[in-house]
């Protein structure tokens, strides 16, 4: 990503003076590219209201800024395994020319090329109206990040949670996915099977000794079902009538009787409590293949079609199936939101940039009327600061 200043600088009628005046003091020293950042015409009003702009502007700079600093962090934090990828999302919509209508550029490219978005914005409103539209949609895209990163995250938290139960140690971890039906003797009013861990060392004492550790143990019972880098887990079946006893000097020999009986209901609860859990997150994020082998989006050769801003989840009109998976139908729904409402919010925010420039430089021609260009020296009015590098 770059950084760019946005310069407003005294000129002719046509500007062209002001750029190449700006290209020569740079061009000695390899200091920048310059570009033209049009900006068209709004309705001034009074000085007051001026005024009064250019501190709301200076708001919603920041408040812009911010959100998609979040958002595009919330692309990372999604992407996960794919983390690298997450730059691939991180687009703007193409601008108002034809042949751009369907495309989605990279951010430098956006604002090197940057267009007033007349339809959205249209500069023939007062400039009050023009700024409460664009704090309006920024709000709203705050306000659905909330909700929705809110949504993924409980997900994400009950998920980990749930993991925890899969990761640990004989002593804590669930057992369900570890023993099965045929390792216990169910459904008998008067045997039991109980689950023992063993240290590593001690698996010989264990087959010596567990058939006499008390009455009624049924010989030749045990199994290793699993073991860790610790011990293994042991069976063994006994009468119910000793099991308190059978504990007692399993303890003594350092045995651990783990507290675990066999629910088929309820293993098979929490087998599909994780398996729902693990589909529910992979759907929010997941990533097409194809989406992600992409090429460069450099201006202007990248051609994505854009999802319609109404419904992330609705084709664009005339799309063909090929051009629909070619452009991510295997992408969940947050990542599909945070792509398009992320576009959103930069396109705000450049727009933000642009209003403050030009509210700026007019409060600056009336604090010193009749401010000439020097030959010289070049004098600008106002400049102002984008930091895309804060994105990676």
């Amino acid at each position: 990503m770059s950084e760019f200043w946005l310069i407003s600088a005294p000129g002719d009628k046509e500007n062209v003076q002001a750029l190449e005046r700006m290209n020569t003091v740079t061009s000695k020293s390899n200091l920048s590219y310059n570009t033209k950042f049009a900006i068209p015409d709004f309705k001034v009003g009074t000085l007051d209201s001026l005024v009064g702009l250019s501190d709301e502007l200076g708001k919603l700079d920041t408040f812009a800024e911010s959100l998609i600093r979040r958002m595009a962090q919330s692309v990372v934090e999604v992407m996960e395994d794919s983390k690298g990828k997450a730059q691939e999302h991180l687009l703007a919509n193409g601008g108002l020319k034809e042949k751009m209508k369907c495309l989605k550029i990279d951010l430098t490219s956006f604002v090197t090329h940057f267009e007033w978005d007349m339809a959205k914005y249209p500069a023939k409103q007062p400039l009050v109206s023009v700024v409460d539209t664009i704090a309006k949609q920024l709000a709203q895209i705050e306000m659905d990040l909330k909700s929705r990163t809110a949504a993924y995250n409980t997900l994400k938290t009950n998920l980990e949670n749930l993991e925890k139960k899969f990761m640990g140690n004989l002593f804590t971890r669930t057992l369900s996915d570890i023993v099965s039906k045929e390792d216990f003797v169910l459904d008998s009013e008067y045997l039991i099977t109980l689950l023992v861990i063993v240290p590593k060392p001690n698996y010989s004492q264990w087959q010596k000794t567990y058939e006499s550790l008390s009455d009624m143990v049924v010989p030749r019972s045990t199994k290793l079902i699993t073991e860790d880098k610790e011990g293994g887990l042991f069976t063994v079946t006994l009468f119910r009538k000793v099991i308190e006893d059978f504990k007692t000097k399993a303890k003594e020999n350092k045995f651990t009787v783990r507290e675990f009986y066999y629910d088929e209901k309820e293993i098979k609860r929490e087998r599909e409590e994780m398996a729902r859990l693990l589909s529910d997150k992979k759907q929010q994020y997941q990533t097409s293949c194809v989406a992600l082998k992409k090429g460069s989006s450099t201006f202007p050769d990248h051609k994505v079609k854009v999802t319609p801003l109404g419904n992330p989840d609705r084709p664009a009109a005339g799309q063909t199936d090929r051009e629909r998976e070619s452009e991510g139908e295997g992408e969940g729904p947050l990542l599909r939101w945070l792509k398009v409402n992320f576009s959103e919010a930069f396109i705000a925010w450049i727009h933000v940039k642009a209003l403050r420039v030009f509210v700026e430089s007019v409060l600056a021609s009336v604090e010193i009327p009749g401010l000439q260009l020097n030959n010289q020296d070049y004098f600008p009015y106002v400049y102002f600061h984008i930091d895309l590098s804060l994105l990676d």
